[in-house]
């Protein structure tokens, strides 16, 4: 639990990881920072009803969006996240399309993952030191579905009621970034049979697990990749634009999504228990 610097207790049942523009028009929003044993997350935390539930909102590359893809602190946007109690996570993000069906304005929501990232920190459980001086043990987690089936199949249905057939699956490609795929990289990532590619979707998912958080991604394709048929490469401008067309749709989905969500109590999906008895060796939030 979280006090605010009025101190009072601040908790949250569920987590956005997105941008300001997801939260900044709610009313009585409070902003609280946490302290994690990672060092500071992103920005601080924006706590506020969505739904009848208690929603925390971080921002991924800060409110400025000051912080490139490489290095965010993921380690400590999730443990912040927790900290606050929230058991839910969603993820939305922008990422390229890695197939001509799936244009700008198409929504994808992954049920696959595959980590091409080469310098993120990935794991609590890496047997190193912390800044507090604790040790984590070291612990093997299973990763075979990397996303929550409840939330994937709440943010599925929910587009589609609200007139945005989303796509039902697929695998998510993360790239190091900040710079975008080579042709040749992104004719890789397509002939591999891979659906989209975006920065920031890893590690996000494994770092959720491992604190038994249930995590769901939501991808909207705002340009074509290089290698996918018509794509000519891509510029930050084309990204920016198709993103900010469509983020008031996003929300719309993203907010119906908070609210047909179980009650965190009642979860019973392989996000509950990732740890199958094995001792982290630390607390965990």
């Amino acid at each position: 639990m979280v006090q605010s610097s009025s101190g009072t207790q601040v908790q949250a049942e569920i987590g956005v990881i997105g941008g300001s523009g997801f939260y900044s028009f709610l009313d009585d929003v409070m902003e609280i920072t946490v302290d994690t044993p990672y060092g500071p997350p992103s920005d601080s935390l924006f706590i506020g009803d969505v739904a009848g539930r208690r929603v925390a909102f971080l921002p991924r590359h800060g409110r400025k969006h000051h912080l490139p893809p490489h290095r965010i602190n993921y380690r400590a946007n999730l443990w912040a996240l927790a900290s606050v109690g929230a058991r839910q996570v969603l993820g939305p993000c922008a990422v390229g399309g890695l197939r001509a069906d799936y244009g700008p304005g198409t929504l994808l929501v992954p049920d696959q993952l595959v980590d091409r990232t080469k310098s993120r920190a990935q794991s609590y459980f890496d047997g190193e030191p912390r800044a507090d001086g604790k040790v984590p043990n070291v612990v093997h987690v299973t990763f075979a579905d990397p996303y929550c089936p409840v939330g994937r199949r709440a943010a599925v249905d929910t587009a589609r009621i609200g007139g945005w057939e989303a796509v039902d699956g697929g695998t998510l490609v993360v790239v190091e970034g900040p710079r975008f795929s080579t042709r040749a990289e992104s004719l890789w990532h397509a002939a591999q049979g891979w659906s989209v590619v975006g920065m920031t979707g890893h590690p996000e998912a494994v770092l959720a697990r491992e604190l038994g958080l249930c995590y769901t991604s939501m991808t909207l394709v705002t340009d074509l990749d290089a290698g996918a048929d018509t794509g000519e490469g891509v510029s930050h401008e084309e990204v920016l634009e198709v993103f900010a067309a469509n983020v008031g749709r996003l929300r719309g989905v993203l907010f119906n999504v908070i609210r047909a969500l179980p009650d965190s109590d009642e979860r019973n999906c392989l996000c509950v228990n990732p740890l199958g008895g094995q001792d982290p060796g630390i607390s965990l939030p």
